[in-house]
């Protein structure tokens, strides 16, 4: 049976994820010798599981729509919110008394979580759509400020919202500049306190591995949504207007409808990342979700690979987790992870570094050519030519390439010496 190279791909980026989780859960059993990870790498599990479900549908919008979004972080902070305010809410709204006489919430803290984000999914696609319906006419730069725009709005409404919760009831105040923080009543629990953030009382923060359960269902859930609209017939649609709008919309394909898509889907899926990201801290202020965080995942997202859902997750993974591995640099640590970024940016764009992989892709010929070696037998012997046929092709590609690249080097480095002569030669004659 032939595989499809598309499903071949994706069964690959499921196997590495599943992989991770096993070896994770593996990992934080206390059955399992020999296997351990740090309480620190532990506790940024459920936060990782965020980060990429925040890249890869940043992805959507970026690498496979084609535009650029720099809000995706106002999305995030929506669904964090309003994740914790459902979570505040289920939890005071549906109780019972218990043996001991006392009031607790019906239902379980994983239930809970589930449904906070999938409210967190709903409030921030809403978001999507409001601010969709302008600002996806349209493109490029301007496209990128007016997102960018969203998210500094958001932050700053946030900033200023109350909310408490009181059985039930929820309770929204905005009050105006200057005036003092509103008062909710002594049964009401206050859930947002304006610019001091959340207060997550539901659910303890420490880590929780039914948590982190739900967090790599979200993983994926995202993976799975977005490889199958990226294969669909709206998928190629929306790639059909990333590479030529005007050949696109020439065919009758509705641009705004699926860029619509494209828009909304990515912004539940960061909806529910945040609310999930939210409920796994004690508090999250605004401060948290600036402009710096959208920053921070299209940095995953470019260093992962534009269009490449697995590469913005390991990128999302290796990202995440630098910064603390780094944390015995003590306050030089940001300074060597933005070294690394520039490094591995320059080092995944050099026509140098991809020549030289080509030319140790010719491993595995060797291992055929050293297996017909040793072996013997006349079908291994051909095999071990081809093998070494294959090798002395490799080896001259990768020489080729790097004399290649040489060369231009050296023509490029001429062609400025020659301009260089012109400019004195001209100067040489107005004098």
């Amino acid at each position: 049976m032939k595989i499809n190279k598309n499903l071949r791909s994706n069964l690959i980026t499921y196997g590495i994820v599943i992989i991770a989780f096993i070896f994770c859960q593996l990992a934080i059993s206390p059955d399992v010798k020999g296997i351990t990870i740090s309480r620190v790498m532990r506790n940024q599990l459920v936060p990782v599981c965020a980060y990429i479900v925040l890249a890869v549908s940043l992805n959507l919008t970026v690498g496979i729509s084609g535009e650029l979004s720099l809000g995706h972080a106002g999305f995030m902070s929506v669904g964090a919110f309003t994740g914790v305010v459902s979570a505040s809410w289920l939890a005071s709204a549906f109780t019972m008394v218990n043996e001991a006489g006392k009031t607790v919430p019906v239902m379980s803290n994983t239930l809970m979580l589930i449904l906070s984000m999938i409210i967190g999914g709903v409030f921030a696609g809403l978001a999507a759509v409001l601010i969709g319906i302008p600002a996806l006419r349209l493109r490029g730069d301007y496209l990128a400020i007016v997102l960018l725009a969203f998210g500094e709005i958001i932050r700053n409404l946030l900033n200023c919202v109350y909310v408490a919760v009181d059985g039930a009831a929820i309770k929204l105040a905005l009050p105006l500049a200057g005036s003092s923080a509103p008062t909710f009543g002594q049964t009401a629990k206050v859930v947002i306190d304006g610019a001091k953030g959340t207060k997550n009382s539901v659910m303890s923060v420490a880590f929780n591995n039914e948590r982190f359960i739900v967090a790599f269902v979200l993983v994926m859930v995202t993976l799975i949504v977005i490889f199958n609209l990226i294969n669909s017939r709206s998928g190629r649609a929306i790639m059909a207007i990333r590479d030529n709008r005007i050949a696109a919309e020439s065919t009758g394909l509705n641009v705004m409808k699926y860029k619509m898509m494209a828009f909304v889907t990515s912004a539940v899926l960061a909806g529910m990342a945040g609310a999930l990201y939210g409920l796994n801290m004690r508090t999250v202020t605004a401060v948290d979700f600036d402009y710096n965080m959208s920053i921070e995942i299209l940095l995953i997202v470019v260093l992962g690979g534009i269009g490449s859902i697995r590469g913005s997750v390991i990128a999302a993974v290796l990202l995440k987790l630098l910064p603390e591995q780094l944390r015995f640099l003590q306050d030089y640590r940001m300074l060597v992870y933005a070294l690394v970024l520039i490094i591995v940016m320059l080092a995944t764009n050099s026509p140098l570094l991809k020549n030289l992989l080509g030319w140790l892709g010719s491993i595995k010929s060797i291992a055929d050519f050293g297996k017909g070696v040793v072996n013997g037998g006349k079908k291994v012997r051909g095999g071990a030519l081809r093998g070494a046929a294959a090798v002395v092709g490799g080896l001259a590609g990768g020489v080729g390439g790097v004399a290649s690249w040489l060369e231009k080097r050296q023509h490029a480095l001429e062609a400025k010496a020659d301009g260089v002569k012109k400019i004195d030669g001209k100067a040489g004659d107005a004098e």
